[in-house]
């Protein structure tokens, strides 16, 4: 009788512990902050950006619920020769036009994020953080389109670089995304 209320207990118990299991691994979904979705996830636009060329630049955009960033990368887009960059040395802010409800407005996204680079080398830079202005989910994101040429007030993307190298340099997107970002 003993081995039968034995089993009989664990049998008990058993729908139990995982009735409390289930609880717990429920309550931890709804309190992680869930990605939000973003799309396209990436989008092409043209930038002219001076000495350091000009052409076609991937914009890769991401949501993780709390943070919202944009990385770009191109080939077109190179350092100089002669030039180089340490990891971590290049802040880059991009400016891109916002859409929220028929009002257009502008946010910014910025980070001193890339790796080593070197004349020649295409640019990689970012992921670049959402710094001014906010973006609520149906808000989208465009390229701000400017004149020609780009200049230190005159600039869509500027790529500042400090170390070996100092630079400033100011970029003009010169055709709006291939697809604006919806976040």
């Amino acid at each position: 009788m003993s081995i039968s209320s034995g089993h009989t207990s664990s049998r008990r118990r058993l729908p139990l512990v995982l009735s409390a299991a289930c609880s717990a691994g429920a309550l931890l979904a709804l309190s992680s902050p869930s990605a939000s979705a973003v799309g396209p996830l990436t989008a092409t636009a043209t930038y002219d950006c001076g000495s350091w060329g000009s052409g076609v630049a991937t914009l890769t955009a991401a949501d993780s619920g709390t943070s919202k960033t944009i990385k770009i990368t191109s080939t077109a887009i190179t350092m100089p020769a002669g030039t180089s960059a340490d990891p971590n040395s290049i802040t880059t802010t991009l400016k891109l036009s916002k859409t929220s409800g028929g009002v257009t407005s502008e946010v910014q996204f910025s980070a001193k994020t890339n790796p080593g680079l070197s004349g020649g080398n295409p640019i990689t830079l970012g992921p670049l953080k959402l710094t001014s202005g906010t973006l609520a989910a149906g808000d989208s994101t465009d390229s701000v389109v400017l004149p020609t040429p780009p200049g230190a007030t005159n600039w869509s993307l500027q790529i500042v670089a400090s170390s070996p190298t100092s630079a400033t340099v100011p970029c003009v997107a010169t055709t709006a995304q291939s697809a604006p970002f919806v976040w």
